[in-house]
Formats: C-alpha cells, sequence, structure tokens
C-alpha cells in the first residue's frame, strides 16, 4: 500500500492552491490580465479573447496574426487561469505559439494557471521539443514547480490519487524520458536535484519507467546529497519498474546496492520492506534480481526475507538463485510462527524445492521435537487452542493435519537423508505407519546409518549453518568438486545445477 498524505500535508496544499488563487486574484488587480467575459449587449457574439483562443487552437496563423492587435485580449485568462500562451504552448505549432508570445506581456512566460504550470511546463509536458526551445530562449525558466495534481512516486512506483504535489519540469520531462527534452532543459539550466514535495528527483522517475538514454544524462548531474535526502536509492526505482539495464547503468555508477530506503519511505508499505532487492524478488524478475545480488545485495535484511517472497511465489529459478547467495534458509516467519523454520511450510509439496531447502542447511533436527514424545499430545486439562499453541506449532502437528498427512511419509523419508537419527513423537508416528513409506523409513530408523552419510553430516555440521547458506565459501577449500557437491547434497539436485567452481 502507498503511503498516503497526512493532515498536516493536506493543509499545507490547500494553503499553497491558496496562494496561487490569491497571487492570480492580485494579477488582476495589477492589470496582468483580465477574465475571459462576454461583452454586454453582445448577445452570442465571442469576444476577442475567444476569437483568439479558437485561431490558436484551429492552428491559423493568419487570423491569429490579424488578432494580434488586440492585445487586451492576450491578457485573459479562462477559469482555470489559462491565458492564450498557455494554451499556444500546447498545442504542436510552434509559429502560433511565437504570434502569442509576441503578442502577450513580457512577463508572460512565466505565469502560471490555477494548477502552477507555466507555458514551458506545458510545452515539456506535451514533449513538444521546438516549443520548448523557443520558450527557453526567450527567458522562460526551467526550474519553476507545478502545483498540480501529478501522480507522486513511491520508490520509484506511480501511483494515482494522491495529494497536490510540485513538481519541476525537468521531473515533468522525466516521465516521458525524452533525451533530448531532457538535454536542452539541463543546458538551460534545469535543476536535477530538484524534488518534488514527496521528495523524489527526475532520476528516480527515469529509472522506474527505463528511460536509459536518459538517466545516463541523469547520473552525472544529480548530487548524492540529494538522492540521500530524498529517502531512497534510483536502484530501488529501477528494480520497482523492472529495468536491469538501468540497474546495471545505477551500479556501474557506484550506487550502493545494500542503501535501504528511509523509515518514511517504507511506512508507505505494507511490508515495511527496505533493500532494492525485495522490490526485484516480490516482482518474481529473475534478471534484476540476479544483478543486485551479484552487485553484493545482502538477501535478509528485509522484516520479510526475501527467500520468503520467492517461496511463497513458488519460482524454483528465484529460490535457488537466493539461496546461492545466502538467503536465510532457517528464517521465522514474523506472522503464524512455527517451532521449526517457516520456510519448510512452503516446500512440503514441492520436492525440488524441499532438498534445495535441506541442502543449504536447513535445521531438520528442530522438525523432530516435540515436548510430548511417546505421551499423549493433549494433556487432560487441555481447552482448545491457546496462544502458546499458535505462537509454537510443532512440525508433527502440522504434518499430521487431515490435508497434509497423506503426504508425510514421503516428506519425512526426505527428511531422513539430511540428519542422523531423531525420534518420532506418538502422534507423528501414529500417521506414518499408515504411509506407504514406512517399512523404509522403519528401516532406517532401526539400523545404522552408513559411514559416508554419517561423514557428510560431521563435516557439514563443522562448516556450520552460516557457510552452508554461502555455498561460495566451499570454491576457497581445497577439495575436489565432487566432494563439494556431495556436501551441498547436489546428486539429489532436481534442476541439475552445475558444479561448484574452484580447485578440483
Amino acid at each position: 500500500m502507498e503511503p498516503t498524505a497526512s493532515g498536516d500535508e493536506w493543509d499545507d496544499d490547500i494553503v499553497n492552491q491558496y496562494s496561487i488563487e490569491e497571487s492570480l486574484q492580485e494579477l488582476h488587480k495589477r492589470g496582468g490580465y483580465q477574465p475571459a467575459v462576454k461583452e454586454e449587449g453582445k448577445g452570442e457574439s465571442p469576444t476577442d479573447y475567444e476569437r483568439v483562443i479558437a485561431a490558436i487552437k484551429a492552428g491559423d496563423e493568419d487570423g491569429l496574426l490579424k488578432l494580434t492587435v488586440h492585445r487586451h485580449a492576450f491578457q485573459e485568462a479562462d477559469e482555470h487561469g489559462w491565458l492564450p500562451i498557455h494554451e499556444a504552448a500546447a498545442q504542436s505549432n510552434t509559429n502560433i505559439l511565437k504570434l502569442t508570445f509576441q503578442a502577450s506581456s513580457p512577463s508572460v512566460c512565466n505565469l502560471m494557471t490555477l494548477r502552477g504550470e507555466t507555458p514551458l511546463f506545458l510545452a515539456v509536458d506535451r514533449g513538444l521539443r521546438d516549443s520548448a526551445t523557443f520558450l527557453l530562449l526567450n527567458n522562460c525558466s526551467p526550474n519553476t514547480k507545478n502545483e498540480e495534481e501529478d501522480s507522486p512516486i513511491v520508490a520509484g512506483v506511480s501511483v494515482e490519487s494522491q495529494a497536490l504535489d510540485s513538481a519541476s519540469i525537468l521531473f515533468e520531462a522525466a516521465a516521458s524520458g525524452n533525451p533530448d527534452t531532457i538535454a536542452l532543459l539541463l543546458e538551460y539550466g534545469a535543476d536535477a536535484n530538484v524534488p518534488k514535495y514527496s521528495g523524489h528527483l527526475p532520476i528516480h522517475r527515469v529509472a522506474y519507467r527505463g528511460h536509459l538514454l536518459a538517466l545516463k544524462l541523469l547520473i552525472p548531474v544529480t548530487e548524492r546529497s540529494a538522492v540521500k535526502e530524498s529517502g531512497m536509492s534510483p536502484l530501488h526505482s529501477a528494480a520497482a519498474g523492472g529495468h536491469p539495464q538501468c540497474l546495471a547503468l545505477l551500479l556501474q555508477a557506484g550506487y550502493d546496492v545494500n542503501v535501504m530506503l528511509d523509515p518514511h519511505v517504507r511506512r508507505g508499505y505494507d511490508d515495511l520492506r527496505k533493500s532494492a532487492l525485495y522490490f526485484a524478488v516480490s516482482n518474481g524478475d529473475l534478471a534484476c534480481t540476479q544483478l543486485l545480488l551479484e552487485a553484493g545485495a545482502l538477501p535478509n535484511q528485509d522484516p520479510i526475507n526475501s527467500l520468503q517472497v520467492a517461496l511463497h511465489q513458488g519460482n524454483h529459478s528465484l529460490i535457488s538463485l537466493l539461496l546461492r547467495h545466502g538467503a536465510n534458509v532457517n528464517y521465522y516467519c514474523r506472522v503464524n510462527t512455527t517451532h521449526f523454520p517457516s520456510a519448510l511450510q512452503y516446500a512440503l509439496k514441492d520436492e525440488a524445492v524441499l532438498r534445495m531447502l535441506l541442502g543449504y542447511g536447513y535445521d531438520v533436527q528442530r522438525c523432530f521435537h516435540c515436548p510430548y514424545g511417546d505421551q499423549a499430545h493433549l494433556p487432560a486439562d487441555y481447552e482448545g487452542w491457546s496462544s502458546a499453541v499458535i505462537k509454537d506449532t510443532m512440525f508433527c502437528e502440522v504434518i499430521t493435519l487431515n490435508c497434509l498427512k497423506d503426504i508425510s511419509g514421503k516428506v519425512v523419508r526426505i527428511m531422513l537423508d539430511y540428519v542422523d537419527h531423531v525420534p518420532f513423537c506418538s502422534k507423528l508416528k501414529a500417521v506414518l505407519i499408515q504411509q506407504k513409506q514406512w517399512p523404509e523409513i522403519q528401516q532406517i530408523q532401526q539400523n545404522p546409518r552408513c559411514l559416508k552419510h554419517l561423514c557428510r553430516l560431521q563435516i557439514r555440521g563443522c562448516l556450520g549453518r552460516l557457510r552452508l547458506r554461502a555455498p561460495v565459501f566451499l570454491t576457497f577449500l581445497p577439495l575436489p568438486n565432487r566432494l563439494k557437491d556431495f556436501l551441498l547434497y547436489r546428486e539429489y539436485d532436481v534442476r541439475r545445477e552445475g558444479p561448484l567452481q574452484g580447485s578440483g
């Protein structure tokens, strides 16, 4: 969910809007321009102002030229504060704009509509480069800010129907990402470090929309202090928009892959996300995720683990990529916590994912912890669900549910490949006995494990879960590749990932 304006912000916006209207009224008193009204006694005959506007909209150069003698008509505005110069700036005919400009007062160039739009703003908004060039050549400022109901962005993501928010002309140009227009504005002194009221810069907007050429222009003129003040990195915006080329360019320019969202930005999301990596993973974007991880993005920085998001999506490629770069397979979910690490809940019906989790150091032993052991699971004074039960659900309670007990034999049999001897509580054993895998499970439980299996467990125990979470560590060990693959259970790798690189 995107953040909405607070009460104070709305009050400020209303005050700003009133200030604009009062300024327009003051301009009217000084004779800057007059509101367009019909002349009394003229019936339905159009006023000079209406004829001027009609000629501008029709692109009638000859008709407009004849009307330039009525200078007063070029000082009048409609109910939205639009002067003829604003209407001309919004048209594609540059000759019309030149005629209108010549007939208007010298100060007309930077006058604003009631929504704070200057003629230059309107020309840029419509992508009219020739008109924008003419206005810049005639002293129109490229750094005025509108006060329109522009669409704010959160980490680069467009949001509709937000509070009034000021935006610079360069920021508006960033929406289309036209490199010629952006280069033109920069040439005439547009400041790339002028933020919107919400704090966002033009670089965020072009990164989110994937305008690579525009991004190349903005990177060298955007100050890192302004980016820091905004509360987010352009990397967040590029990842949110799903643009790996923009991500690569920003990383090459030296933007820190592990800069986190400022708290005031994070509050706009229910999941309180922090990292650019989280945006990429939540989008299911494998290309952006890989770029960020290879650049050193840390996968365990967000309140909701990125691995949990990938598991929820069931995206095998994304899960494998995160695990290979150190995602914590033993994370615990903030909601609906269990006694055993939460990741297993997403893998019970997917052997490929289950083996990935177990191979990367999942705490299998904890799944077989049960305080009841051979005793009945429900004490005599049990009165139903309690907060303690909900907060610390055991694996045996989950896997023996009616919806899951049919797969309990298969899941437990797979888990036995990653442990030595584990105890079965009375409840788990009662369900396993009914499964077709029970004879094999029983045979494993009743006999010593082979020396090869025990050696693998011992070495993995010495490595520790932190190193198993970052298997790149194994590439530095002076061990044969076959042994490294064996330690990571590659013989069970359904995805058949390539062998680890390193000494052989």
